[in-house]
């Protein structure tokens, strides 16, 4: 493990593996780098692969408040300089990081998997307000609850009665990824939220010059696909790449399918 210094002083812990170019993995909410070894690992033959974990998880110094994504920006700028990384994979909200970083920062390549961004109202966001007043007020489960339903749109579960999808995230909040998701859950909204600040037409992000490669799972909510293919056409250099038989987790599960495309997309530069 390395130590990187933030511009503010904290300490980023660099969990890296591998051999390689460098290559520098922005997690999504919810989760920490623990998530991502596997990929990591996978990629690890062919590149340096460097994880830490964003403000207030884990290892990762506490986040400041009011919470806006520029702090994510400042550390990802941060682990640049010390890497010399010009490569970067963002997931889900660590995907749109990724995305803003590149409209300030020297990134090359910028591989983003389920970008979680919203584009003239593309991203359903009515639920957002009611989950966040539920984890913020202690009431985790009803907050997973509508969080769930308001994202996995393509999910028969997310039609259950609330009632319903309440008592199943009090269950899975019992098992160890659920324990994490669950106390994170109010600064997974508080990003949520931030992404929905910024919705607006996708030609605000057309100043990114980076090459990018826009991945999404093709068995996860159907909203990607808009999404990515709106996205495309306002950036300069940019491809999307549907995953088959891969739902939002995909990239933390690694198959091949997911794995090779990316690793042949970082190489090109």
């Amino acid at each position: 493990m390395t130590a990187v210094t933030a511009h503010d002083g904290a300490t980023i812990t660099l969990h890296s593996t591998g051999d390689g170019p460098d290559v520098v993995v922005v997690h999504g909410g919810g989760v920490t780098v623990g998530v991502y070894r596997r990929l990591a690992d996978r990629l690890a033959d062919r590149f340096t692969v460097h994880l830490y974990n964003r403000r207030g998880r884990a290892d990762a110094a506490p986040r400041r408040e009011p919470y806006t994504f520029d702090q994510d920006i400042d550390d990802l700028a941060a682990v640049l300089e010390r890497t010399g990384a010009r490569n970067v994979i963002g997931h889900s909200s660590g995907g749109f990081i990724a995305l803003q970083a590149a409209l300030r920062l020297p990134i090359d390549r910028l591989a983003l998997y389920d970008l979680a961004i919203s584009i003239d109202g593309g991203f359903p966001g009515d639920w957002i307000d009611e989950a966040r007043r539920a984890a913020h007020d202690g009431d985790v489960a009803r907050g997973m609850a509508i969080t769930t339903g308001g994202i996995n749109t393509h999910s028969p579960a997310a039609r259950l009665p609330l009632g319903v999808r309440t008592a199943v995230s009090r269950a899975f909040l019992r098992t160890p990824i659920g324990r994490t998701m669950g106390e994170l859950l109010a600064k997974t909204l508080d990003e949520t939220h931030q992404i929905r600040l910024h919705d607006g037409p996708a030609e605000q992000w057309s100043a990114v010059t980076s090459d990018v490669l826009l991945m999404y799972g093709a068995a996860g909510p159907p909203y990607y696909a808009p999404l990515n293919d709106a996205l495309a056409r306002a950036l300069p250099r940019a491809r999307v790449l549907p995953i088959p038989r891969s739902g939002h987790d995909g990239i933390n599960r690694a198959p091949a399918r997911i794995v090779d495309p990316l690793a042949a997309f970082l190489a090109a530069g």
